[in-house]
């Protein structure tokens, strides 16, 4: 990355987003700066493809600007959603950090921005800074702790309450105010929804049914309006 005197308002805009990843946590500027120089930047186009299921885990990327679906290939050849990441969200860093091949697929929803770290490229950084290896295991164990939550969802949680926790968290991810409520532009359909949750598009459809009938929420293709998030934080308990 250019000096900092010499870089563009964007570039620098796009360094502040990197610094937001858990990869750089508790990471002071010069080391932060450090590894940032090692990163490509790469511009993704709507629908473009990071990597394929079975492909070698020989990067991970931290994204900038836009949205990636990571999805799974199900027996019957249909695509399963698992996580929708947005901006300061690390890609593809597991299959860095415990090599093998991918176990997913990712690609842009719309037009995006990642910086790409290569495997070579942060063992070697690691060598020379083993005391950044903390900020690693840190961000390593927050994703662990996502998944956990999950599991612990489709366990005690029935598909309202589900559906309206996945509602705040796209909300807090990608919501904006806009005329005094959120407006979340999460750009799924209903069926990648529902498989956001863990449920059938007919169980997740009518619990947004619901929602919108008690004028909670309101539903559009690939967004919805939260007007009531307290609501959907008690329903989502």
């Amino acid at each position: 990355m250019p000096d900092v005197a010499q870089t563009p308002a964007s570039v620098l805009r796009e360094e502040q987003l990197l610094r937001t990843s858990p990869l750089f946590g508790g990471m002071d500027a010069t080391n932060a700066r450090s590894l940032i120089s090692q990163m490509l930047r790469r511009e993704l186009s709507k629908g473009e493809t990071i990597f394929n299921e079975g492909d070698d885990g020989e990067a991970m990327w931290v994204i900038v600007k836009g949205k990636i679906k990571l999805a799974r290939t199900a027996r019957d050849g249909r695509e399963n959603l698992l996580a929708l990441l947005g901006v300061g969200d690390m890609v593809g860093e597991l299959s860095v950090f415990d090599p093998g091949p991918r176990l997913s697929r990712a690609h842009a929803v719309e037009d995006s921005i990642v910086y790409e770290l290569p495997k070579a490229t942060l063992d070697a950084w690691l060598d020379e800074h083993l005391d950044m290896s903390r900020h690693l295991l840190r961000a390593l164990a927050q994703r662990i702790r996502r998944t956990s939550n999950s599991m612990a969802d489709l366990v005690f949680s029935d598909v309202p309450g589900r559906v309206a926790k996945a509602i705040l968290d796209l909300g807090h991810r990608f919501g904006r105010m806009e005329r005094g409520h959120v407006t979340v532009r999460h750009g799924l359909t209903q069926e990648e929804l529902a498989q956001l949750v863990g449920a059938s598009r007919e169980t997740v459809n009518k619990a947004l049914a619901d929602f919108a009938s008690r004028g909670w929420i309101d539903v559009h293709i690939g967004a919805v309006e939260v007007y009531e998030p307290e609501r959907l934080r008690a329903r989502s308990r």
